[in-house]
């Protein structure tokens, strides 16, 4: 799998929950946005086109992420989307700058995630609008844990500190912070909804094996437990296909709304 298509294979996988933060938007023509973890802008163009002539900015830590979304925007007549390399927990935005904040996944691995809502909010307008998404509990992910049962224990180690992609899954706690950084009349929608891994069971292997923790559990293993591993993760994707949708896994997600105080 070449580069591009590993990081275009991610707006495939997450393309049912995406809907739903899509739907959520409600952007008029002229509002700026703000897209955090942007990746490959597929959020980021899409807001682009609701909001022209208004602008939006796609910020995201991930250079690489950062050059394929400016490859696909070259592709779109789009003359309002520009993006940021930055980290959204400390990046100097401009202040009250904002109609909307939005994220697909692209805020559950912040180190101080009240500071680093705080930053946001503080590039809303006053009563600016928050609409996000982030995975709830692990445990209620059956693909986290089908392919952490596939690879085996040292995939269900603890991750290690601002890597953990349910770390926003606890909505009571996670409404707590976002008070804490300025926000109010926070709500969240139960969102579940399959992710997809395509049709090819090879592809969807390559690209679930680059995950951080099953790369990590199959380099920590020998050679044979890791070929062992790897057999037993092509099993479990291969039990989940389907001839509708391919490799499909279910998932939940909250959809997140709020407004700055």
């Amino acid at each position: 799998m070449s580069s591009s298509s590993a990081l275009d294979f991610y707006d495939a996988e997450l393309r049912t929950h995406y809907e739903h933060l899509r739907a959520a938007y409600e952007i008029s023509p002229g509002d700026e946005v703000l897209d955090i973890g942007c990746g490959t802008g597929q959020s980021t163009r899409d807001a682009a086109r609701a909001a022209a002539p208004g602008r939006v900015v796609g910020v995201d830590v991930s250079e690489r992420m950062l050059e394929r979304a400016r490859e696909l925007t070259v592709a779109y007549p789009l003359d309002n989307v520009s993006y940021e390399l930055g980290d959204a927990q400390v990046h100097g935005f401009d202040p009250a700058r904002f109609d909307l904040a939005i994220s697909r996944f692209g805020t559950m691995f912040f180190s101080d995630p009240v500071a680093a809502f705080t930053n946001i909010a503080s590039a809303l307008r006053p009563r600016g609008r928050l609409v996000l998404l982030v995975w709830q509990r692990h445990e209620l992910n059956e693909w986290a844990l089908a392919i952490d049962a596939a690879v085996g224990e040292a995939a269900q180690l603890p991750p290690p500190p601002n890597a953990d992609p349910f770390s926003l899954g606890d909505a009571e706690a996670t409404e707590g912070i976002l008070v804490r950084a300025g926000f109010d009349a926070v709500r969240f929608e139960d969102v579940r909804e399959p992710v997809l891994y395509g049709r090819d069971i090879d592809a969807a292997l390559e690209f679930v094996s680059s995950f951080q923790n099953v790369s990590g559990a199959l380099t920590s293993m020998n050679q044979k437990d890791a070929a062992r591993a790897l057999q037993r993760l092509r099993e479990t994707l291969a039990a989940h296909r389907n001839d509708d949708q391919g490799v499909a896994l279910d998932s939940r997600s909250w959809l997140i709304t709020g407004r700055r105080r």
